[in-house]
């Protein structure tokens, strides 16, 4: 009987201490995640204050929070007798399975690390990758936040970013707008010159230098056409653009030049017409 007892002692104590471990070990876990959360978020007021770049901020940020949730892990495994230092000779061993099962990670990671040190874009940056046009919000470890001009987030994986081409729209202080117009054919090529470069001088927000011009673009089918090309500061490009387009068309009316649509002749061969008639008949 005493030895029944005891065995149930024994029991009890056992799992006493295994649910007081497991409670430690959930309080551990709760604490790292709240840690890691805290720490990125101090960190990236900390690189605000002092101006650091924004993208390498929230970066390091990113990465000081893996860093902690990594390590509580590894604690916890440690605080049930998992011995936490056999764990570099289980990944070295079975290296080349995880590197071919995380081979799409790990590119994306190595991407992410070379758009960091290339520096192709930056937090805020315009750009036009992988088939996204949008603002860059952030660039993680594996993937790029873009929002699109219609405030859509898209999250796009680092290698399909750094494989392709990237436009980065706004990396530049100034930006060439190009405006299309086409005119009747009986106007005159002078007179008209002179009214659409009367158009770039007047338009506001755009700058000397480069020079803006008037450029002749070609005969097309069924309009001359002309091409302004104003250059303007790059966050004014739209606003230019709009304005351009509209004071041309407002001189071109002014003047009673008129802007031809596309336009088709269509010719009748009332000889061939008559003999199919006669055949008929």
């Amino acid at each position: 009987m005493d030895s029944i007892t005891n065995m149930g002692a024994d029991a009890w104590a056992l799992i006493s201490a295994y649910a007081l471990q497991g409670l430690g070990v959930l309080f551990a876990l709760l604490v790292g995640w709240t840690v890691a959360g805290w720490t990125r978020r101090s960190m990236e007021r900390a690189f605000e204050r002092t101006k650091f770049d924004l993208t390498l901020g929230r970066f390091f940020s990113n990465l000081a929070r893996y860093a902690i949730l990594t390590g509580t892990v590894l604690g916890c495994l440690g605080a049930f007798g998992v011995e936490t230092t056999s764990f570099a000779a289980v990944i070295g061993a079975a290296g080349l399975a995880i590197g071919l099962a995380f081979q799409g990670s790990l590119s994306n990671f190595s991407s992410g690390v070379m758009l960091l040190v290339f520096r192709p874009f930056k937090v805020g940056d315009v750009v036009n990758v992988a088939g996204v046009l949008g603002t860059v919000v952030q660039i993680e470890l594996f993937t790029t936040e873009i929002k699109t001009p219609d405030n859509r987030k898209m999250v796009v994986p680092n290698t399909t970013i750094f494989s392709g081409n990237i436009e980065n729209i706004t990396a530049l202080p100034t930006r060439r707008v190009d405006v299309n117009v086409g005119v009747d054919y009986a106007a005159d090529i002078d007179e008209t010159r002179k009214i659409l470069e009367d158009v770039i001088a007047k338009t506001d927000k755009r700058i000397d230098d480069p020079v803006s011009v008037v450029f002749l673009k070609g005969l097309g089918g069924s309009s001359v056409d002309w091409v302004l090309r104003v250059w303007c500061k790059t966050e004014d490009y739209w606003a230019v653009h709009e304005a351009v387009t509209r004071a041309s068309k407002m001189a071109l009316d002014g003047a009673g030049i008129g802007i031809p649509f596309p336009q088709m002749d269509v010719h009748f061969d009332t000889k061939g017409l008559r003999t199919v008639i006669d055949k008929a008949a």
